[in-house]
């Protein structure tokens, strides 16, 4: 998307990587493990810092 002129935040994604070689999905664990729910929060966090930098300040900034 960065290519065809999207602005991305850093650490725009987050994903989560069981053990090696392992069978469990994500979708079967009980809860949310908590590094996987920090890492999307700080994207979130990430995206919204991001979006309102952009809101005060456009790239490329508008002709006068």
């Amino acid at each position: 998307m960065n290519d065809i002129g999207f602005t991305l935040p850093a650490q725009g994604c987050t994903y989560w990587n069981g053990e090696a070689m392992g069978s469990t999905d994500y979708l079967d664990l009980p809860e949310t493990p908590a590094s996987t729910a920090s890492a999307t929060a700080t994207a979130a966090a990430n995206a919204v810092h991001l979006a309102r930098l952009l809101a005060d300040t456009p790239y490329p900034a508008p002709e006068q």
